[in-house]
C-alpha cells in the first residue's frame, strides 16, 4: 500500500498532461509547440513519469504509446475529463451553468438536431460552450470511452463495454431517387422491389450495410450495389443529383434543398435505432446534464416532424 501511495504523491497532473500531449501529437516537439513550451521540458517530465512507474510509456522509435503507455493514457484522459467536470460544476454552482460540453453525433442526425440544439443552449445557458463532433458511431465510441466526448448520439446497438445508452428514436429506411427514376412514382416500395436493381449503398462492414445485407439475405433478395459510399450525406446528394437511387436511413434525406427528387419509404426493413450514449465510468457535470435535458426536449419537439422518424425516448 505504501508503495502505491508514494507513487501517487510523486506522479503529478503536469506529467499526465504532457504525456497526453505527446500521445496526441505523436512527438515531443509537437507536444511542446502545442503547449507553448520547450521540447526538453516535455521529455523531462515524461521521463520522470516513466522512471517513477518503472516502465516505458512512449516508444522513442515510433513515438507510439507502449501497452503500458496506453493503460496510463486511458486513465489520464478520464482524469482530465473529471477535472474539467469539477471546474464546470463549481462554476455552475456559483452562478449560471457554465463550461464546455463535447457532443458526438452521427452526421445524418446532426442535420436536423444541431441547429435547434445550439440555439436553445445559447438561449437558456449563454455561458455554456457546446462542441459538436460529427463522425460515425465507430469513431465516436472510442472517444466516449477516453473522455474526449461527454455524450454521443449513435447507432444502436452499442456493444462496447463501459457504455450506457438511452433510446432516442427509430428511423425508417428510404430510397432516395431523382424524379426521373421509375421508382419515384411509388408512394412506398417493398424490399423485394429492389432485387437486382442498380442501387447505391454504404460499403460492406458498415453497420447500416451489414444490417441491410442480413435482412435481404434472410429474405433471399439480391441487391446490386453499383456504388458504395461511406458518407450518408454524400450518398444522398449523389442520389438526388444523379441517376442511381440510394438506400438510406430517413434522416439522410433531411436538410437537402427541394428539387426533383423523392424519398420513398421501404417496407420490410427493420428501423435503425438511434441512442444517446454515455461513459459509465464518468459522472456527468452540471453542463452535461443541462445539455442532455435540452437535447431530449429537442428530440421530443422536432423528431415527430421529421418524415420516417419515430420517438422512442421516454417522456
Amino acid at each position: 500500500m505504501g508503495f502505491y501511495l508514494a507513487s501517487f504523491l510523486v506522479m503529478d497532473l503536469r506529467q499526465l498532461h504532457l504525456l497526453l500531449a505527446v500521445a496526441e501529437h505523436q512527438s515531443f516537439s509537437g507536444a511542446a509547440r502545442a503547449l507553448h513550451t520547450v521540447q526538453s521540458n516535455v521529455s523531462t517530465h515524461v521521463g520522470r513519469l516513466e522512471k517513477e512507474l518503472k516502465t516505458v510509456l512512449i516508444d522513442r522509435r515510433t513515438m507510439s504509446p507502449t501497452a503500458e503507455g496506453e493503460a496510463v493514457i486511458e486513465r489520464a484522459q478520464r482524469i482530465r475529463s473529471e477535472l474539467r467536470a469539477i471546474t464546470d460544476d463549481i462554476a455552475s454552482m456559483k452562478s449560471e451553468v457554465a463550461g464546455s460540453v463535447n457532443i458526438g453525433c452521427i452526421g445524418t442526425v446532426a442535420r436536423w438536431i444541431a441547429n435547434p440544439l445550439l440555439q436553445k443552449l445559447s438561449s437558456e445557458y449563454p455561458s455554456l460552450h457546446p462542441v459538436i463532433i460529427d463522425e460515425v458511431t465507430a469513431s465516436l465510441i472510442p472517444k466516449l470511452l477516453t473522455g474526449e466526448l461527454d455524450i454521443a448520439i449513435v447507432n444502436s446497438p452499442v456493444l462496447a463495454t463501459g457504455i450506457e445508452t438511452m433510446p432516442l428514436f427509430e428511423e425508417e429506411y428510404v430510397v432516395i431517387a431523382s424524379g426521373s427514376h421509375p421508382l419515384s412514382k411509388n408512394k412506398s416500395i417493398k424490399l423485394e422491389d429492389l432485387s437486382d436493381l442498380e442501387i447505391m449503398l454504404t460499403p460492406s462492414g458498415t453497420a447500416i450495410r451489414d444490417s441491410i445485407d442480413k435482412e435481404a439475405g434472410d429474405a433471399n433478395i439480391n441487391l446490386l450495389p453499383t456504388v458504395e459510399v461511406t458518407g450518408l450525406r454524400l450518398l444522398a446528394s449523389l442520389a438526388i443529383t444523379g441517376t442511381t437511387p440510394a438506400l438510406l436511413p430517413a434522416s439522410a434525406a433531411s436538410g437537402h434543398s427541394e428539387g426533383d427528387w423523392v424519398a420513398i419509404p421501404v417496407k420490410g426493413l427493420s428501423k435503425r435505432k438511434v441512442d444517446l450514449a454515455f461513459n459509465q465510468k464518468m459522472t456527468p457535470s452540471t453542463p452535461v446534464r443541462s445539455t442532455i435535458d435540452v437535447l431530449t426536449q429537442i428530440i421530443l419537439e422536432n423528431a415527430p416532424h421529421q418524415p420516417g422518424i419515430h420517438v422512442t425516448l421516454s417522456q
